[in-house]
């Protein structure tokens, strides 16, 4: 079971509720919810293989703290950046690692 996300409503509350609201109770609440379809696990390295794509770090470096408490592994995370790396991107990978070394204890 995904755990329940309030990150959107504690940052983002007083400024945009309603996208505050989506973030929490929609796409966390029922999409990261659905694990019929997908585990969380697999979500989170389909979500962390988009965010590298995109070069979108500062939400990487959450998600990277999400894969892990989903099962994701360093050796599996290691090997999906550099899966990444040829077709996203040599500076993306790089930027990635340093997160994968701060996320899994290896700065």
């Amino acid at each position: 079971m995904v755990k329940k996300q309030t990150a959107g409503r504690q940052q983002l509350g007083d400024l945009a509720p309603q996208f505050a609201a989506l973030n929490d109770d929609v796409l966390f609440g029922e999409v990261w919810a659905k694990t019929d379809e997908l585990s969380a696990r697999d979500r989170s390295l389909i979500t962390c293989a988009a965010l590298i794509a995109q070069g979108l770090f500062p939400q990487l470096k959450a998600h990277l703290k999400m894969a892990q408490a989903n099962g994701v592994t360093q050796t599996e995370i290691v090997a999906l950046v550099t899966q990444l790396a040829f077709y996203t991107g040599w500076p993306k990978a790089w930027s990635a690692f340093d997160l994968v070394k701060q996320t899994y204890g290896q700065a």
